[in-house]
């Protein structure tokens, strides 16, 4: 997959009906739980234009599987619908937290069929809260579905929008003894002459996390790459080591 490929993920428009039952039940049970003091201040941190109700991701997250217990979806096309048109139709970001967390469910686990979704949370999404909570989803994919999610990383990582490249150094961040090293290494590799904050930060991030599993890789991998890591990514990724 190509990054013009990629692309064509923010114009798919699932074809499966809704779960116009989840739908109607989610603004409400937001309104119940918000903490509207809360919402300018949250708006404020995540320096987000579109507005927060005021409910902290907690109270979204019990929200969100509790409807999905009292309106459970039929299969994972009513699953992508709702997702896709939640994320479509927010007005407020908790809206969008809700869609990528229904994704969190044993019907949306290591599903191909969402990985639509997530390529719009990244592309119209654009900033780390989004990217960051849909990089579980996409190591769930890779190790359910490597033939696919290899060479689409891969792809990714040089993406043109640094946010794609972001997600492909992230995804293995849950995989600690299963993460392929040669991927890791094939999605930091392009990147690492990057001035981009926050792919310096993911690099140094992803280093970090895989060091707690193997630490000498990692040693090894800073030495090696000395002269091109930045002083972040080297920091962030040294840091408990």
């Amino acid at each position: 997959m190509t990054p013009s490929d990629t692309d064509l993920l923010l114009e798919y428009v699932p074809t499966g009906l809704t779960n116009a039952a989840f739908l109607q039940a989610l603004r409400p049970a937001l309104d119940q739980v918000s903490l509207t003091e809360k919402a300018e201040g949250m708006a404020l941190y995540m320096k987000s234009s579109m507005p927060y109700l005021g409910v902290p991701s907690p109270a979204v997250r019990k929200t969100v599987r509790s409807l999905a217990k009292e309106h459970p979806f039929a299969n994972v096309e009513e699953l992508h619908a709702t997702v896709m048109a939640l994320w479509t139709a927010a007005q407020f970001r908790e809206e969008r937290y809700a869609a990528i967390m229904l994704t969190d469910s044993r019907l949306g686990k290591g599903e191909m069929g969402l990985l639509p979704f997530y390529g719009v949370v990244i592309g119209t999404g654009q900033w780390w809260d989004f990217v960051d909570s849909v990089a579980p989803r996409l190591c769930e994919l890779l190790q359910m579905h490597r033939d696919t999610m290899d060479p689409l990383l891969r792809q990714w990582s040089v993406h043109e929008n640094f946010w794609f490249r972001r997600a492909s150094i992230i995804a293995q961040l849950p995989a600690k003894a299963a993460t392929d090293l040669n991927l890791l290494s094939g999605v930091i590799g392009p990147n690492l002459d990057d001035k981009e904050f926050f792919i310096r930060k993911a690099i140094g991030w992803a280093l970090r996390q895989h060091g707690k599993t193997d630490p000498e890789w990692v040693r090894s991998y800073v030495q090696e790459h000395a002269a091109q890591l930045s002083p972040l990514s080297r920091r962030e990724a040294l840091k408990h080591l």
